[in-house]
Order: C-alpha cells, then structure tokens, then sequence
C-alpha cells in the first residue's frame, strides 16, 4: 500500500488585525488578562463582503497548490473542516470547489472542531492510500468572529478565537518511508456540552427563538477547567500513541505542530514530551485559537520560516469539542 505526502502548504488570514487593546474597548477585559491565560496579544477578524470561510479556503488552496506545483485542475477531492460554514446547506466544500473553477470532483465536509483538520488529513490519507485518488486537497477554513459574544458574559470565550485558513495538498509518496507514516483519531462524548454551542439545532421545535438570543444559548459556551484538564492530557496520549506506532520517542521530533488552543496548553505539552522551544510551533499570539485552521495554519507558517525540512520528523495534535482528540505523524 502506497503512502501519502504533503505536496504543498498554504495558509491565509484576513487583514483586519484585532488587540487586546481593542477589546478592551467592548466588554471588561484587559491585555494582561488575556495575555496571562491564553498567550494571545491579536486575532484576524473577516471582512464582511471580501472574506467567507470558502473563499478563505481557497486562497489558502491557492498557495497549497503552488507550493506543490500543481493546478487546481489536477485536484480529485477536496475535503473541507470547519465548524463555521459559509451556509447551514450546503458545506463549504462544494463553495470551495466552485470558488477554485473545479466541477464534479467529490468535495466532503468535515465537522470535528479544533480536530477537524487532522481528522480530514486522516480521510484524505485513506483515500490515497487505497489508491481511489491522486491529488488531494485538505482544508482548514474558520469566520469565528461573526458568531462570538462580545459582551462581558461571553468574554472568557471571545477573547480566544479568531479567523484564518490553511491547506495542504496530498499526493502519493514515491517512498515508503516518507510521507504520513500513521494517524490517529480519538472521541469521547460523554464531555459533549462542555464545548459547545447548543442553539440554534434541530432537537428543537422552535430551531431558533428571542429567548435563546437572550440567554446566549446561540454562542459558544466552555468550561475552561475541564478543557484544560482533558487537552493536557490527550495531547501527550496521542502524541505518544503516533511515536510509538512508528517506533520512534519524543527526541526524535524535529518539529511539533500542536493545535493553537491555548499557550499554557503548548508549553505543557512542550514540558511534558521533554521538547525544545524551537522544536514546537505556537503562533497562538498572532492569531487566537482558529480551531480547524490552526493546525495547517502552523505549519505553513513553520515551512514558510524554514523551521521545517526534508526528512524531519513532524507530528501534528489537536484536542477540542467533542471531545475529540487526534494526531498524524508524518517523515517530511
């Protein structure tokens, strides 16, 4: 069975940055706080108009697909995560195929949260592997800002998230021993709610009403202490499962690509498997929490640095809502 390469990455964030300091300026909330708790100093915000989550989708594809010398025309599937969607129907992958000039070529969405990129690398992956396809494009696309609290009550969120986009493009690896050696994917619904947003849905007669709107049930809830309490304990757990898959141990990551969730969480995971500062990415204070986009966002980041090279041993993690948790581990 064949393995599957990354080919190429891209990424692209909107231009509208947003400080601390700006937020400040709506609710009660302070730099120092935010800084503190999360490590987060700005966050991109959509344009309403210029950017949707597909088109930012596809101006990340656009860099992907350059990267790997490829047009969009050699594209055979698309797979798409987000949890914010251009429309309730249809996904943005079909918005995406339509904004890249493509027809007919499967587009699939991918709904798992910050995990949902590695989730999506992980069907991709199958696909390839199985020789069903060639060229693959995974994409990561989040408008978080469009859909926060941005009073006082909704703060301990708002403040987190922002809005970006990363891709990647898969191709067959021409050796066995390069490419993505493994991926592994983990759920645990007993924490459903814990990380949620509860309304609008269709467990309800009424879908959406004044009173949901008024008790914020429409916005994003966390409860931050169990959050924190789970991630550090999946990251390590499937970060570990990915090396010893291989046969490989923490020393010999060159590069490890976490989901950018919150600071605190990165270095602990950084602590805990024993890793350099160098050896782990964190562009948390740029950009927030980007939940699906913030793995691929990341790593085309560190390839664009240089932090990255041919034959490094790069692992990829993420744990959020679900709770889902997953990694890939991948020879570059």
């Amino acid at each position: 069975m064949r393995n599957s390469k990354i080919a190429g990455v891209g990424h692209y964030v909107p231009e509208k940055v947003v400080t601390n300091k700006d937020l400040e300026q709506i609710m009660d909330t302070s730099d120092e706080w935010i800084r503190e708790r999360t490590g987060i100093v700005e966050r991109r915000y959509f344009t309403e108009g210029t950017d949707t989550t597909a088109n930012m989708g596809a101006n990340a594809a656009r860099m992907a697909l350059k990267n790997a010398g490829l047009e969009a025309s050699d594209l055979d599937m698309i797979i798409f995560a987000t949890l914010s969607p251009d429309y309730v129907f249809p996904g943005s992958g079909v918005l995406l195929q339509r904004e890249l000039g493509l027809k007919e070529i499967p587009a699939l969405d991918v709904r798992n949260q910050c995990s949902g990129f590695v989730y999506a690398l992980s069907v991709g992956d199958q696909f390839i592997k199985t020789g069903m396809y060639n060229n693959v494009l995974v994409v990561g696309s989040e408008i978080h800002s469009s859909g926060l609290d941005f009073s006082t009550r909704g703060r301990n969120v708002s403040v987190i998230f922002g809005d970006g986009a990363g891709a990647v493009v898969l191709t067959p690896s021409e050796s066995t021993d390069k490419g993505i050696l493994s991926t592994h994917l983990h759920a645990d619904g007993e924490f459903a709610e814990e990380l949620a947003t509860i309304d609008p849905g269709s467990k309800k007669k009424d879908r959406l009403t004044h009173q949901m709107i008024d008790e914020g049930t429409i916005f994003p809830y966390m409860n931050g202490n169990m959050v924190f309490k789970h991630a550090v304990t999946r990251f390590p757990e499937v970060i570990e499962e990915a090396l010893n898959k291989n046969g490989y141990k923490a020393s010999d990551i060159d590069m490890l690509i976490p989901h950018q969730a919150n600071l605190r969480i990165t270095s602990y995971i950084q602590q805990k498997m024993g890793l350099s500062p160098d050896k782990v990415m964190s562009n948390i204070h740029k950009y927030g929490n980007t939940t699906a986009a913030s793995v691929p966002l990341a790593l085309s980041e560190a390839v664009q640095e240089g932090r990255i090279k041919e034959g490094d041993l790069v692992c990829m993690a993420a744990f959020g809502s679900g709770f889902t948790w997953a990694s890939a581990l991948i020879r570059w």
